[in-house]
């Protein structure tokens, strides 16, 4: 095991690059801040969409949505498209998922099949005698929910009833369970119960067989937290006082010079009809009008689930520990995107690509490979991942790649490998098509069939509240940007083999 590394992923789901308390002193995090110090922290890390099913699916993949295919929320990721995880199978690594894989949609059609879908992610039977290789995780324990949703079942269920906690169900919303759906905050779920505790103690598990069975490892440990509804169990519900955290809020007049969809966020009862086209919810169309009392709750609990998280964060890393596993494991840490708690005027997330909602938090911990006590602004895209993970095992990079080889940017032995992300956002077929190009210094979204975009200097508008798309004074900066854009669009294609011959 000593000669091959093995890698160790572990994602949280909708957290804000800075909530992560060794850069952000109004949050406790002392288990990701022991990542911080162990190894690299890079501030400039993105996602290529900002929802989970594309991202995730370009985390297994190295491939953008518009790529891979799972392009938005409610579709699915292939099982023809090849993943990270049967390279490694290949090369004799043991694989494995634990926590939210969320690859298929909760909706199931004779075309389409779905396993997370109802009601089979409800047949716990099915899920006890499941022993299939899924996506390239020779194996996995699942699970849907996010906190007290009625989607809760599959191997989180079993664990549950495992464990003794026979009213499970007690604690989760209709039509699965009898909670209160008004509840907030104060989730009455006993810790131990918490789906925190079952990743890190399944994580652990596996951690324990494989150094049993001196085998190389790629492994997921896939947190739900802390992605909405806000709720968390005692005594974390009280860990942060309201009053005392710094609230993000919009500026007067600031979404007067974008696209009409920011605007309309700002009223009571926006009228958003005109981009729906399947008829599914859209993420963001809707009025994001808060009480500020409300709101100062809300961030409470979000980071209250963010500090639970790292509790258990902790455990898995002090597994490595114990085992003797941490000098040859590579731990990557990030989230699958960002998430609004009042910036801009804006929660949750939707089709705004301003850093809070594109930008994620990312560590990375190799001793000995990855730097310690470092922070790089180098930039970082998620479809990086997959390829340096086998870059760092020796492994060959698949043609059908196409992020980037990070590995000698994470050793310290190179500046960057990109000048540029892009960040792909296909929420609806034709209304919601955007996509983001960011570099060093600018930012530039453009809008399928559209005349408005944005365009924003992070340089000199830290906090983009100046969208300079029709300001005659970006006008030639506007101009190259759209080029350097169109660039990265013919750089994104990938070559799926090298050419062999003259013809």
């Amino acid at each position: 095991m000593k000669s091959r590394p093995n890698v160790l992923l572990i994602t949280s789901d909708q957290q804000h690059w800075n909530t992560i308390g060794a850069f952000n002193s109004e949050i406790s995090t002392p288990n990701l801040d022991r990542l911080v110090s162990e190894g690299t922290a890079f501030t400039r890390a993105y996602c290529p969409n900002p929802t989970c099913t594309p991202t995730r699916s370009s985390l297994i993949t190295g491939m953008y949505p518009s790529q891979h295919g799972a392009w938005t929320l409610g579709t699915k990721l292939s099982e023809k498209v090849r993943t990270v995880g049967e390279d490694f199978l290949e090369a004799g690594y043991a694989t494995a998922l634990v926590g939210k894989a969320h690859f298929q949609p909760l909706a199931s059609t004779p075309e389409y099949a779905s396993l997370e879908s109802y009601p089979v992610l409800q047949d716990l039977d099915f899920w006890r005698e499941f022993d299939e290789t899924y996506y390239g995780f020779r194996h996995v324990e699942l699970a849907r929910n996010h906190a007290n949703e009625a989607h809760v079942g599959q191997h989180y269920a079993i664990w549950l009833e495992e464990k003794g906690c026979s009213n499970w169900r007690d604690y989760f919303v209709a039509p699965t369970g009898t909670m209160d759906k008004s509840a907030a905050h104060k989730w009455d779920i006993p810790e131990q119960y918490h789906y925190d505790a079952w990743i890190a103690e399944r994580t652990n598990a596996l951690l324990e067989q494989y150094e049993r069975e001196d085998t190389p490892f790629f492994l997921w440990s896939s947190f739900f937290d802390p992605h909405p509804p806000y709720l968390v169990p005692e005594p974390w519900d009280t860990m942060y006082d309201p009053n005392k955290l710094t609230i993000p809020s919009g500026a007067a007049h600031e979404h007067d010079a974008n696209p009409p969809h920011f605007r309309l966020t700002q009223e009571e009862n926006p009228d958003f009809s005109g981009y729906k086209e399947t008829g599914f919810g859209i993420h963001g169309m809707h009025s994001h009008r808060y009480q500020e009392a409300t709101l100062r709750r809300d961030i409470a609990t979000y980071y209250a689930m963010t500090s639970l998280m790292d509790k258990y964060i902790g455990r898995i890393l002090d597994k490595l520990d114990e085992l003797g596993l941490s000098e040859n494991t590579l731990v990557v840490f990030t989230s699958d995107h960002g998430h609004f708690f009042g910036h801009h005027g804006l929660t949750a997330k939707g089709p705004f690509h301003y850093e809070d909602l594109i930008r994620v938090p990312m560590l990375a911990r190799y001793p000995g490979h990855v730097p310690a006590g470092k922070v790089s602004d180098s930039l970082q895209s998620l479809v990086d991942f997959a390829p340096t993970f086998l870059a760092f095992a020796g492994l060959k990079v698949p043609y059908t790649m196409s992020g980037k080889d990070q590995h000698e940017v994470w050793n310290g032995r190179q500046n960057a490998a990109r000048d540029h992300i892009l960040c792909e956002n296909h929420h609806e077929p034709t209304t919601i098509h955007l996509k983001t190009y960011v570099d060093e210094r600018y930012k530039l979204t453009v809008y399928y069939k559209q005349e408005y975009g944005e365009l924003f200097d992070l340089e000199a508008d830290k906090e983009e509240r100046h969208n300079r798309w029709n300001d005659p004074d970006y006008a030639a900066i506007k101009s190259s940007l759209l080029l350097k854009y169109a660039w990265a669009g013919l750089e994104q294609e990938p070559l799926f083999m090298p050419r062999i011959a003259h013809a």
